[in-house]
């Protein structure tokens, strides 16, 4: 039996640069993980199953059901293995879970099958799944450009609280999707924000949260009124910071204090919000 981690993500910059000829988007992006993880049970059986405790959670309609088929079919693997997925980052939030779990378990069946894979071809893997599985074979701290499949791993964010919040708004399907299309040319910048972080990271500079930026917040706010209510409401509370995680609906707060970021967890909890405190998390 193999234990493996999905850790979620959080874009700590967000910059849209241009739409591309293929009609994607070009991106500059640092991207963290965290140490709120989902969790994956690997043991044999004859075909490959996969279970989870989420209800509306589908295996066949996840990318982890893709992981395992391009795994069997580059290697040409006929094993199988049963894989209980204990889902805590909640669907469509934001936070990365389906692709977490995907490089999850890239990384977990060639372990468990023994297959020897090189790091290069699990990313290779990787990015035929998606553009960010393939962040989530190192994690840590990460630059992503092109359309999110390129990856630079990054000195470490100096450690920090995160409080997550899920907010109770309607899902909005393909949601990643429809933001993209809502932003205009004057939405795109030109990457010097991702660009400050990075040298910021690399000269071992003071983090400051007014390094944080994600454009999608310039849509996705105007475009959900109740999201901004969220935002708006979670600083009255006293967070000191709130800003989207990815394409949301999920927001987050950084603090460097413990002692403060239970304080503001427990506020926020008082007002009937769903919350999480975890932190930051160093790659592999």
């Amino acid at each position: 039996m193999l234990n493996i981690e999905a850790p979620a993500k959080i874009n700590l910059t967000l910059e849209v640069l241009s739409k591309r000829a293929d009609d994607y988007h070009e991106i500059r992006s640092v991207i963290q993980t965290l140490n709120f993880c989902d969790s994956l049970q690997i043991s044999p059986r004859k075909d490959v199953q996969f279970k989870s405790n989420k209800t509306g959670w589908s295996g066949d309609q996840s990318l982890v059901a893709k992981a395992a088929k391009r795994l069997q079919a580059a290697t040409g693997c006929k094993t199988g293995a049963a894989i209980k997925i204990k889902k805590r980052l909640p669907l469509i939030s934001g936070l990365g879970g389906d692709s977490s779990d995907a490089a999850a378990v890239l990384l977990g069946l060639n372990q468990f099958w023994e297959l020897g894979l090189a790091p290069e071809k699990l990313h290779t893997l990787a990015r035929e799944l998606g553009s960010d599985v393939s962040f989530f074979l190192s994690g840590g701290t990460a630059l992503m450009e092109g359309r999110g499949e390129k990856i630079t791993s990054l000195p470490p964010l100096p450690h920090q609280w995160v409080i997550l919040i899920i907010p109770n708004v309607a899902a909005m399907p393909g949601k990643t999707k429809r933001l993209y299309g809502m932003l205009r040319p004057c939405h795109y910048t030109d990457g010097k924000i991702t660009e400050q972080l990075i040298t910021d990271l690399k000269s071992k500079h003071e983090f400051k949260t007014s390094s944080l930026f994600n454009t999608f917040e310039n849509v996705a706010f105007a475009h959900g009124e109740e999201l901004a209510k969220y935002h708006d409401y979670i600083l009255k509370i006293g967070a000191p910071n709130v800003h989207l995680a990815g394409s949301g609906p999920s927001l987050f707060t950084l603090l460097e204090e413990k002692a403060q970021a239970e304080d503001l967890l427990l506020r926020l909890k008082n007002h009937k919000m769903e919350a999480y405190l975890t932190d930051t998390r160093n790659g592999l």
